[in-house]
């Protein structure tokens, strides 16, 4: 079935002079906007975008925009007038953020955190009213999930953000060992659904695996340094984060199951492989 504000795989339905159609068994003949391969072929198939053009016809391209409907992206304003912004998506035809779905007075030039979404009239658009679109609690979600974060707001707590396009959840500041900005997408992990179902979050993977693979790299980057590290326990968390890019806490636990098979020496001035 196609798919309007999304990717679809389509097929060469129909050739006429330089334009090209396309189409599946079960959608209308959608034309291509994009120059076509030359060697392009009835029954050859594209990857493509699929949107609604200003005159209400199917169109598609072979680029493919910063987000697609439903998702939740950090976009700039590109221009104003008399029906609301317009937001750089990477196509040409930029895309609009009716007044009507704006918290506040947009500035060009500034970023926002928008979700996708199809109108009434199947054409796509934008809004800043994201919390319709997500919930503060889930039971689905299980301890160790990894998860796609796009970052919100800071709190007195930490930092929001974003679950797979659906969810809130809260990276709290203590556990936070890399620096952030509203608007990145990076991979997380749940790390504890609570009793009320909000969601607890970190960066990186909770549990034993994480040591595991941890004490991997410790040997790797002792045998690379002639079988020292200065950097133990008692090294400042920033160290050992810009080091190895994990949590003292867990950089703590990898060197104690290392020294505990006998395979390393620990001092306070660093570690040596035995």
């Amino acid at each position: 079935m196609l798919q309007i504000g999304k990717i679809n795989t389509l097929k060469v339905v129909k050739l006429q002079a330089s334009s090209i159609y396309l189409g599946s068994e079960a959608s209308n003949k959608v034309l291509l906007v994009d120059k076509a391969p030359a060697d392009i072929k009835l029954g050859d198939t594209l990857e493509v975008f699929v949107y609604v053009d200003s005159e209400g016809h199917l169109a598609a391209t072979t680029k493919i925009p910063l987000a697609q409907v439903d998702d939740i992206a950090w976009l700039k304003v590109a221009s104003l007038n008399y029906v609301g912004a317009f937001l750089d998506w990477g196509l040409p035809k930029e895309l609009l953020l009716p007044f009507s779905e704006q918290h506040h007075e947009m500035e060009v030039g500034k970023s926002y955190l928008v979700r996708v979404f199809l109108d009434d009239q199947n054409r796509i658009a934008a809004t800043t009213k994201i919390d319709r679109y997500l919930s503060d609690e889930s039971e689905d979600f299980k301890a160790r999930e990894k998860v796609s974060l796009i970052i919100a707001d800071k709190t007195d707590l930490g930092v929001k953000a974003i679950i797979n396009n659906t969810h809130w959840g809260m990276l709290y500041q203590n556990e936070l060992f890399q620096p952030v900005k509203k608007g990145q997408k990076i991979d997380g992990y749940i790390k504890h659904v609570r009793e009320d179902y909000k969601i607890d979050l970190v960066l990186q993977q909770p549990g034993y695996g994480k040591v595991l693979s941890l004490t991997d790299n410790i040997l790797a980057k002792l045998k690379q340094n002639n079988g020292v590290l200065l950097i133990s326990d008692k090294s400042p968390p920033e160290v050992i984060y810009s080091t190895f890019g994990v949590s003292k806490k867990v950089f703590k636990q990898a060197i104690g199951a290392l020294y505990k098979k006998q395979l390393i020496t620990i001092d306070k001035a660093g570690i040596k492989l035995n």
